[in-house]
């Protein structure tokens, strides 16, 4: 008899499939009689849509399956043969994570609401080219379903009336992209209908697809497709090239690549080709090995492994805790609780995934200040920021001895999230790459700066036209010569800079800190801050009087644009505590460093003296040379840079200290 079924289903499976096309699929209207899920299971994700368009399901309807098992039995970690309820288990149901990731609500976004419309309102005549681009990767069911259905435009008005549009970067977004994903970008995405692809059932030895309930209840055939599991996924969105317009709004016929976070990913060594291959699911939906039953309501499946966490974080804690904050003024479905749990994983992913910091040297003398080396390296896939292009990254040091501050380069405002110092011009000015910082005002600022046609710094994505800056770290495996560079590329002073290494990801920042004249021991507290909507490139968003702009706004100021710490060290300056200790212990010190002449007097123990020393430029050339002597004046060049001074010791060591000339 359950063979007879079993029979009867699958031909009335084959059936359904036959007359799933985009336009014909039925709307699969909920009953208490459905044969899977009674009503009350499936309003346990009240707020979802279960709706059906020309194209797509929305996310209500996955939940029946793929939510919370109120039976304890799958979306668990750690299941066995057979199974067994497990109330107090891991519960890892991808609704749950997903629902308070900005993917799913990316078309709830305030900011980039209020983005569309001041591009809008600057260019009004382009309004259905700008909101038809933007809603493809924001609201992909909406988008991609009004084009099949053969609309030329699809607006933001009816975004705002389209309950599977609002779900954002649903579950199908992804699942149903076709296995050609990889090969477009820009939103320009394709999707076979009535099929949901994922990551398993590859293979003659893993256990095949039980399809039928999928099939059944909502119209889809699941099946296997090697791209969900690979960053070709993400490589439609997460690649953008914007048409370039001047000042009046004319299109200027160039192009200007608003971010290339997959094509970074392909010029890095964690691509499929690379030293040490990773995909981008390897971060932003971290694989487990614990066996998971992946659909709830038959316990006679057994578990899959790996097992995708679908919690997608990246770096913008500051949007997850907008929309914490008001779930109910932007009709959000998530609650605080599960907004705090991607919050905390955002945060995790930043402080432990991204970057490293190293102290490559330090020394401090009463007298003549002090200077340290300070290593910065790259640990994720990408550039660092990298995505939208208002993201930066800056470097904060704070020297002191015991609670007074004697030197403060990045410090932020906690009224407005604003670096002191830097903000206040807005977008008219921004700070240059550095080598060395010897100055409070100098920050080491890490991100992309976009001009428009006359050369100034724009916030418009429409106008931009090249780049001013982008010093943003690279990859690891980073090649000035890969294919995708022209995508990736490093601007401005970063490309000149020797101590910017592409390759390993890193860069080396020399600080020069003054004398202080406090005595005492001197420490260094050296904080890395992101932020994802620095209130510089913003604000300028908030002279149009609009009200979808000004909702933002109020969301905006309340929050506090507060940046979020990547990475923190605190270490003791080598210190000495005068000159006359100096000369005879084992230190190397020049000074003044910088110097505006280029005259500066070398600080060496007595196994130096009489030894070999050379000064040498950044291009490796020998430019001055002679013998020590005990606290020895010597002219280094006049022209502005940054020298190699070494002694060559009769042990064979080779003792190099740097000194800049800064006039």
């Amino acid at each position: 008899m359950n063979k007879l079924r079993l029979l009867v289903g699958l031909i009335l499976a084959a059936g359904g499939l036959v007359l799933t096309g985009a336009m014909l699929r039925p709307n699969h209207l909920h009953s208490e009689g459905q044969l899977y899920h009674t009503k009350t299971f499936r309003m346990a994700y009240g707020g979802l849509p279960d709706t059906t368009n020309s194209l797509f399901t929305g996310s209500g309807k996955c939940a029946g399956c793929h939510g919370k098992d109120p039976n304890h039995f799958a979306s668990i970690a750690g299941q066995s043969v057979p199974l067994v309820p497990m109330p107090d288990g891991w519960d890892v149901n991808v609704t749950d994570h997903w629902r308070s990731s900005l993917m799913a609500n990316s078309a709830k976004d305030p900011f980039w609401r209020a983005k569309v419309q001041h591009e809008v309102l600057v260019n009004p005549s382009h309004q259905l080219d700008l909101e038809d681009k933007c809603t493809s990767c924001h609201a992909p069911l909406g988008h991609f379903a009004a084009h099949h259905d053969g609309e030329p435009h699809y607006t933001m008005a009816a975004l705002l009336q389209d309950s599977l549009a609002m779900d954002g970067v649903s579950c199908l977004a992804c699942h149903q992209q076709s296995q050609d994903a990889g090969n477009t970008f820009s939103g320009e995405l394709t999707f076979d209908d009535s099929m949901a692809y994922g990551p398993y059932g590859a293979g003659k030895d893993e256990m095949p697809l039980y399809d039928l309930p999928m099939v059944t209840y909502t119209g889809y055939a699941p099946a296997y497709g090697g791209h969900i599991a690979s960053g070709e996924i993400c490589a439609g969105c997460h690649s953008l090239v914007t048409q370039t317009t001047d000042l009046e709004g004319n299109y200027t016929g160039a192009d200007y690549v608003e971010q290339a976070t997959y094509h970074e990913w392909l010029n890095s060594a964690y691509a499929d080709d690379g030293e040490d291959p990773q995909t981008c699911n390897a971060c932003h939906l971290p694989r487990i090995d614990d066996p998971v039953v992946i659909s709830s309501g038959y316990i006679f499946l057994e578990p899959r492994t790996p097992y995708g966490l679908h919690y997608m974080v990246g770096g913008n804690a500051q949007m997850l805790e907008i929309m914490r904050d008001n779930v109910d003024a932007l009709g959000l479905s998530a609650s605080e609780d599960q907004f705090d749990s991607t919050l905390l994983q955002t945060r995790k992913m930043l402080r432990e995934q991204t970057l490293d910091i190293e102290i490559l040297s330090s020394e401090w003398n009463e007298l003549s200040g002090g200077s340290m080396e300070l290593k910065l390296t790259n640990k994720a896939g990408h550039k660092f920021p990298s995505g939208y292009p208002a993201r930066r990254a800056w470097v904060e040091v704070r020297a002191r001895v015991g609670d007074e501050t004697i030197w403060h380069s990045g410090a932020w405002s906690a009224d407005n999230g604003s670096i002191i110092g830097l903000d206040d011009a807005g977008l008219s000015t921004y700070e240059p790459h550095y080598n060395v910082i010897s100055e409070e005002s100098q920050v080491q600022i890490y991100e992309l700066v976009a001009a428009d046609v006359t050369g100034s710094p724009t916030n418009l994505l429409e106008r931009a036209a090249f780049s001013l800056k982008d010093n943003r770290l690279t990859p690891k495996g980073f090649s000035y010569d890969h294919a995708v560079y022209d995508t990736t590329r490093v601007e401005g002073l970063a490309f000149e800079d020797a101590s910017f290494d592409v390759a390993d990801g890193s860069d080396v920042i020399t600080y020069q800190f003054p004398p202080s004249g406090t005595v005492g021991q001197v420490e260094v507290d050296v904080m890395v801050w992101y932020q994802a909507m620095p209130p510089r490139w913003i604000n300028s968003m908030f002279e149009f009087q609009d009200s979808t702009i000004q909702a933002f706004q109020t969301m905006f100021e309340a929050q506090g644009a507060a940046p979020e710490l990547v990475r923190d060290t605190t270490f003791v300056l080598d210190a000495i505590s005068s000159v006359n200790a100096l000369t005879p212990m084992e230190r190397w010190a020049v000074y003044p460093n910088p110097s505006q002449d280029g005259r500066v007097t070398m600080l060496v123990p007595d196994r130096a003296i009489g030894a070999l020393w050379e000064v040498y430029g950044m291009d490796g050339s020998r430019v001055a040379s002679g013998w020590t002597m005990p606290n020895m004046e010597i002219q280094l060049p006049g022209v502005q840079g940054t020298y190699a001074i070494r002694w060559h010791l009769e042990s064979g060591e080779v003792i190099t200290r740097k000194a800049v000339v800064r006039h």
